[in-house]
């Protein structure tokens, strides 16, 4: 199972914890999976967040592969002006 590590500030949503450890092959089946854990996370990650996996940024993350090692840190995005 990936390693899924959420922002912190969404703690509360997840009983304070942050570190998860989830099935899936890539970065859909991980929202759906959180989802049936949390109802309605999913969808409030989807597109509000930067997902890195393996240390990698990627800007369009949803069929990103998954391996079963993997980290994957869904990190808030931050605005610029």
């Amino acid at each position: 199972m990936a390693r899924v590590i959420l922002p912190q500030a969404l703690a509360d949503r997840f009983g304070g914890e942050v570190q998860l450890e989830i099935e899936g092959g890539n970065v859909r089946a991980l929202l759906a999976a959180l989802d049936a854990r949390y109802p309605g996370i999913g969808q409030e990650l989807e597109g509000r967040v930067a997902v890195a996996i393996d240390g990698e940024i990627h800007n369009d993350p949803l069929l990103e592969p998954v391996e079963e090692q993997s980290e994957v840190h869904f990190l808030p995005r931050l605005a610029g002006g």
